[in-house]
This record gives C-alpha cells, structure tokens and sequence, in this order.
C-alpha cells in the first residue's frame, strides 16, 4: 500500500546560507531512503529571528509518496518533522504483524533516546567531577569551603528525583 504524506521541517542557525543548505541537504537525504519517493519540496528563504543578534529561521515543505507505514514511522522518529500530514489512503487496516512492527520500532527508538539520556547524565557526572579536580575554587560555598564533589554529584541526583516525584504528583491532579 502507498501513502502520500505531505510534511514540514524547520531548521533554526546562523548564517542564513547554511540554514538553507542544511534544509536542501536533509530533504535530499529523506528522498535517498529506501520506500521514499520525493515528489515535490518548497524550500523557504531563511528569515531573521525577532529579537536575535543573527539566528535565522527557514522551513521546507516536502510531499512524499511512500511504499508502507514502516516507511511513514521511520521519517517520523528519524527526521521529526514539525507538521504531518498523511494526504492517502483516507483508511488504513493492521494485521496483527504490522502493529507488532510498529509497536517494537517505536519501543526500540525509545530504548535509544533512554539509553542516550542515561550516557549523557553519566558524561555529565564524570565532567563535574574532572571540574572539580582542575577547578575546585568554581565550587566553593559562601563561607569559603569547597564541598565533596562526591557529595555535590550526589544532591543534583537527588534534586532529580525530587523534582521528578513532585512533577508526577502534579500530573495526577
């Protein structure tokens, strides 16, 4: 089954010539995938950003004509475009085995974000500490001691938590 699929990327930069440039560059990309066919784009001039010293923004529009649903969701999760418009078919049914496919892309792509989120919170940890050993004097308190980096580390994880619990509470309400 075909699906036709109009969608819109927008990109924000300096200079205005990359903004462009990188917009043409991810249009082509997409259109190099395998079960995607480019059949039309609209690449916008980059326009200043109010009140910026010099960020530019631009957007492509871009139709698509695409050969399964596997298709649809891998632009989806690869390129987050900001708008999504599926133009055909007006009805689509699932076997069992293609919301299956579905289902474990979309967990997969979470386990990836998951796992990068976690590294990234790691790297974190591991540059404060190393801040710490070249640059102590960046950590003093008021008074004029410098607390354990251990301990520093420690609370930001706390404050984390805490943070976390009392923004579920507030979802609940």
């Amino acid at each position: 089954m075909k699906l036709q699929v109009n969608l819109i990327f927008e990109i924000m930069g300096r200079p205005p010539e990359h903004v462009k440039q990188s917009l043409t560059n991810l249009v082509m990309k997409i259109a190099s995938d395998k079960g995607v066919k480019l059949i039309g784009k609209e690449i916008h001039e980059p326009v200043k950003i109010e009140n910026s010293k010099d960020l530019f923004s631009s957007f492509a529009e871009v139709s698509l004509e695409l050969d399964s649903i596997a298709n649809y969701l891998q632009i989806i999760f690869n390129y987050m475009p900001a708008h999504i418009e599926l133009v055909r078919p007006e009805e689509i049914t699932f076997t069992n085995r293609d919301l299956n496919e579905m289902a474990n892309a979309l967990a997969q792509k979470m386990h990836q974000y998951d796992a990068i989120a976690k590294n990234s919170m790691i790297e974190k940890d591991i540059l404060m500490k190393k801040l710490y050993e070249v640059a102590p004097h960046l950590f003093k308190k008021p008074d004029g001691s410098v607390p354990d980096i251990n301990r520093v580390v420690e609370k930001t994880k706390e404050a984390k938590k805490e943070s976390k619990k009392s923004g579920k509470k507030g979802k609940k309400k």
